[in-house]
């Protein structure tokens, strides 16, 4: 063998270690976001607030905060809003048991996820490509097409199927009851317009994978933050 191909042979080598670590500490993370025990007493927090959600509500709010930070971890670390009120409340929380959230952010991500309130679909075009980014990986970790959703992954549906006073209301079907202005009626936003350049001319955020660990946390929002800048 010449010294060329031997040098070829090293390279793509090492360019699968390199994969394969990647992988690797990816599914560790991913396990630490699924897995992470929240700080006893959270939920307690999270029930002052909402005293009509029981023990078991709770948890699912969790299970859909996990999924957010599923998002930001699997799109590169990149800018994800917070598309629910009741996940975001839990996040506050958790981010106030200071000690345990930055151990949690050095597992999950390794570094600090900042926090800003819940969004919706609306004119900042920063907000709108985290809320696609959110909506494709909540979409992808529970088996929905992001383009032609049939059900609504568990994130954007915890308001409504809670109850939330002021939570935002989703429908997977673009085709159904769109925004109920009228006589104090809950606005429902609509799942199919994340893949739509119909909101604000664009559709940034949405599908724009480029590998977990990668980029910079996301475009205008500074490095090691997510949900909305620092």
């Amino acid at each position: 063998m010449t010294s060329a191909f031997l040098f070829v042979i090293a390279l793509g080598l090492a360019a699968a270690l390199v994969v394969l670590w990647r992988n690797t500490r990816l599914a560790a993370r991913a396990e630490a976001i699924r897995t992470y025990p929240l700080p006893r007493g959270l939920y307690d927090k999270l029930r002052e607030k909402f005293p009509h959600l029981t023990l078991k509500d709770c948890q699912l709010v969790g299970h859909g905060l996990r999924h957010f930070f599923l998002a930001h971890l699997k799109s590169g670390r990149k800018f994800v809003s917070m598309p629910s009120v009741v996940a975001d409340e839990l996040w506050h929380e958790f981010i106030l048991h200071t000690k345990s959230y930055e151990q949690f952010c050095m597992q999950a991500f390794g570094r600090f996820m900042h926090h800003t309130p819940a969004v919706v679909l609306g004119s900042a075009s920063l907000s709108n490509a985290g809320l696609r980014r959110c909506w494709w990986y909540a979409c992808r970790e529970e088996h929905i097409d992001p383009r032609k959703p049939t059900r609504l992954p568990l994130l954007f549906a915890l308001d409504a199927k809670l109850e939330i006073p002021g939570g935002f209301r989703y429908v997977p079907d673009c085709n159904r009851l769109r925004g109920e202005d009228a006589a104090g009626s809950p606005v429902v936003y609509c799942g199919g317009d994340f893949a739509s350049a119909g909101i604000d001319g664009g559709t940034e955020g949405f599908d724009d994978a480029s590998g977990a660990e990668g980029g910079d946390g996301g475009s205008g929002c500074g490095g090691g933050c997510g949900g909305g800048g620092d």
